[in-house]
This record gives structure tokens, sequence and C-alpha cells, in this order.
């Protein structure tokens, strides 16, 4: 049934009262408070308890930042050794887990993979409860196992046998590690800690909202990340990195930018991947970081530095045609290519996505159960017939 703007908003008034609130998609909808992280869009502002990202990004690690979130401030030397033996002590997650990524074909979506190793973890779950002794402490033990799940979706979708991340110096090491079985240079795992900085949180989008619901039930935290990854995984939220990095491969070359360009978003009126966002009218910051990480990681890598070069050029025909109506290059723009030049296919791109923001899950659901906790359950607009019977079988036609 086809209900305008203005007539949902009077239906909602008239069932519910003068304070229900009609908004389509929940847009401007507050749901929690917050003192996890601030966006303001119009000025392109991102920081972490008040830190900007462009610090933290600079200077802190995913370590520190770990410990940031989950205490609410930065960990003295004696605290982030101890946070660090406890994610290098708990990669290991139970044979069931292992079993069920490589049970599955190798050409399943490998964020179905992870909700189903997630899934698993829920179920061998005994007598979870929440708690405000245990809660950040268990987040802490949470993390390296999605850092082992993800990296056996990989190695299981590239034909590779199981393995575990082994400990290091750094949780980003010790993934990359795990993932190609190989040793990784002080410059790889530097930008693969920087990028699970950026997309470690972006306060209440469409996968954080779905696991906060999933949580506010007071179910455990596993099946919070299920219900996360479940939204994450639409091409609308988690996928972006992965369709904005196929634009390049399709253009191919730097010399066809303008002429894609053209014919794709100008005549064909597609979508431009990789640019607007729902709250930042401005040049993404998180955009500005990724740009810079490929820039150089790509200096020495001739395949990736064509895919740059593809970037910059499509960024400026971009900004040029649509800059003036607040639609700026975003995160995952830039990001693909810094993947791409780590090492791993498009395929895997959401799945790094959920590994870095499994922090931000996790700290929404602690700062929301311990602090502010209420069952999430909206209400609807009821537009159907109002005064319909009941009409017998054999009356209906």
């Amino acid at each position: 049934m086809a209900t305008s703007e203005k007539q949902l908003e009077e239906l909602a008034l008239k069932q519910y009262g003068e304070k229900s609130v009609y908004s389509r998609g929940l847009e401007n909808v507050i749901i929690k408070y917050t003192a996890l992280t601030f966006i303001d869009g119009n000025k392109g502002i991102l920081k972490y308890r008040g830190i900007p990202i462009e610090e933290i990004a600079s200077k802190g690690t995913y370590e520190e930042l770990i410990y940031l979130f989950l205490y609410g401030k930065l960990p003295n030397r004696e605290e982030l050794n101890k946070l660090k033996d406890t994610l290098n002590s708990n990669y290991e997650v139970p044979k069931e887990v292992l079993d069920a990524i490589y049970m599955m074909p190798k050409d399943s979506d490998p964020i179905a993979l992870l909700e189903l190793s997630t899934a698993v973890l829920a179920g061998l779950e005994k007598d979870f409860k929440w708690s405000k002794d245990t809660d950040k402490q268990r987040a802490i033990e949470i993390i390296p196992k999605m850092a082992a799940m993800v990296a056996n979706v990989y190695r299981h979708k590239e034909g590779k046998s199981p393995k575990i991340p082994s400990p290091s110096d750094s949780y980003a090491r010790s993934f990359l590690e795990a993932c190609f079985d190989r040793k990784v240079t002080d410059e790889e795992a530097n930008v693969m800690d920087k990028a699970l900085v950026l997309y470690a949180d972006h306060e209440v989008p469409a996968s954080t909202t779905a696991g906060l619901v999933v949580v506010s039930t007071l179910s455990d935290m596993y099946s919070g990340i299920v219900g996360a990854l479940a939204a994450l995984k639409g091409p609308l939220h988690g996928g972006a990195a992965e369709a904005a990095f196929r634009q390049f491969l399709e253009i191919g070359s730097p010399d066809r930018v303008e002429e894609w360009f053209n014919e794709k978003i100008i005549k064909g009126k597609n979508r431009l991947m990789g640019f607007g966002h729902r709250v930042y009218k401005v040049y993404d910051p998180r955009a500005k970081i990724f740009k810079s990480l490929a820039e150089s990681l790509t200096q020495k890598n001739p395949d990736a530095r064509k895919y740059y070069e593809i970037a910059k050029k499509l960024e400026e025909l971009g900004i040029n045609q649509f800059g003036s109506k607040g639609i700026y290059p975003n995160t995952d723009f830039y990001s693909g290519i810094v993947y791409y030049a780590l090492g791993f296919p498009v395929y895997m791109y959401t799945a790094l996505f959920a590994l870095s923001r499994t922090l931000g899950w996790l700290a929404h659901f602690i700062e929301y159960v311990d602090e502010q906790h209420r069952l999430i359950r909206p209400r609807a607009v009821y537009v159907g017939p109002e005064n319909a019977s009941w009409i017998p079988m054999d009356q209906r036609s």
C-alpha cells in the first residue's frame, strides 16, 4: 500500500500519541547514548573517546584502541602488555568452529561463513550472563577468536589447511601471518593495524544497531555479533569497499577513467560506489587516511599502483560532479586498494571490515547492556483495513 510520509506521520500520531515519531529507516532516531564515537558529518570530524581519528591512526595501535574503547582511557605499559597477553592466549578456537568453516563449499560467502562459525561459538557458550565485572575481559577474549575465524575463512576459500594465528608483537601481524603463511613486513603489519583502527567503530550504523537489538534481549555476545554480521553482509553496508574496488577492476586502466565515468555514471546514471555517506556531507576523514596508506603501500607494487591511479582520477571526476551536493569519497573508496596491496582478494574486503568492527560492536553491546539497558522494541504504523470480517471458506472468491 503506497502511503506518503505525511500520511504516515499523521497515522503515527493518531495511533500512538504525541510522543510517537515516524522515521523511515530510523533516520536521525537516537536509540542510545555513547561515550565511544563522536561524528560531525558536516565538518568531517571523527573522534574515538574524544581523540581525533587522525591522531589515533598516526600514533596509536589497535591494541591501545581496544583498551581505550573498553576501559575509557589509554593503557599504561603494564595494562597494554596484559591486554596483549590476553589476545595472544585466546586465538585458539574449538575444533567445531573450524569444522563448520571447512565443511562448507569454497565459494561460500565469507560473511556467511563468519555468521556460521560465530553461531557455533554461541552454541558452545555455557551459561552466559552479562556482568559488569567480566564483560570487558570477555570481549578481549572474543576479539582474537574473530581473527582466527577470518583467517580461516580466507584459508578455506584459497584451498589452504586450517591454521590458528600465532602470538606476536601485534594483533595485525598475527592475523596477516596466519592468512599468508609467511613473515609480513613491518610496513604491512603497520598498515593492517591502521586499517583495523579506521574501521573499528562508527557510532550506530545498521550492523551495530542489529547487534544491539539482539543483546537488548540479554542474548549473549556471540549472538549479538551474528546479528551484526547478518546486517553487515548487505551491499548497502559492509559490501561497499568490494563494490568500489570492482569499479576500478572494470575500468582497468587510468586512461579509461573519464570514458567509463561518462558512460556509466553520467549517461548510465549508475551510483558511484565509495562516494557519499548517510552522515558525512564532506570528505570522510577515514578516506583521507586510507588514501595516504594506499599511496604509500602501492609505491613498490605496480599492479596495485594502477588501481590507486585509477581511483585518484575517478575521485577528481566524482568530486567535480557531486561535491556541490555534499557527496564525497567515503572510507570504502580507497580501503580496497589497501587490502589488495596487502594481498587480499576482493571477496575478503567485507570480512576484513568485520574483523575490525568486532571491537566497536562489542564495546557498544557492553555500553548498552551495562549502562542503559532497555529492550529495543519499536512500533509500526498500521495502514491496513480498519473493519474487516472473517469470510467463511465457501464464500471466498
